[in-house]
């Protein structure tokens, strides 16, 4: 059986998909470092039990996930074949959120984080998405990055929000409100 530890890592570089080694502190590594943490949240939100009837759409966040990172990874002469993202992955989240708004009260103040473990994880994977987004827009800004990707993460942190105020309501909390010093 292969070891898992290369010890190729250990002088702080990395390699990226052509193979080519990097710094691991490059923007490139920072980008889909952020969206590999991101999945892991998701993953987490995808094992709590209140998500059971969402399982399939979580998963689904996850593998398009991994196929962005997949490409911040890869080079932009780079001739590996990747999977990619399509409009119909933002559509997709666009149908989710328009779905669980029908059922949820007008949003008329801004929300703190909280009220629920179960919130919290959602509310949790929210901002590492937006992080990620940002790492994006600053790959996208030195390297060039399908902006596509960019697209389909600022969408994830919306549905993300809707998904934190949809759990409230199912968890049977009240959405915790912010109210500012007058």
């Amino acid at each position: 059986m292969a070891k898992i530890y290369t010890k190729t890592g250990d002088e702080g570089k990395t390699s990226l998909l052509s193979g080519k080694r990097v710094s691991k502190g490059e923007l490139k590594i920072e980008a889909y470092g952020t969206v590999d943490e991101l999945n892991s949240w998701i993953g987490l939100l995808r094992d709590v039990s209140v998500n059971d009837d969402r399982k399939n759409l979580l998963k689904e966040i996850q593998d398009r996930l991994f196929t962005i990172g997949a490409e911040m990874a890869a080079e932009a002469e780079s001739s590996v074949n990747l999977p990619d993202l399509k409009e119909a992955d933002i559509d997709l989240l666009e149908k989710e959120m328009d779905r669980m708004n029908e059922h949820l009260p007008a949003l008329r103040h801004f929300i703190l984080p909280g009220g629920h473990l179960h919130v919290s994880y959602a509310h949790l994977a929210r901002t590492v998405c937006r992080r990620a987004e940002r790492a994006a827009i600053r790959l996208h800004d030195t390297e060039g990055l399908n902006f596509m990707l960019i697209k389909y993460l600022n969408r994830l942190s919306d549905y993300l929000f809707v998904l934190c105020r949809q759990l409230a309501k199912e968890s049977g909390v009240e959405e915790v409100k912010w109210v500012g010093r007058g």
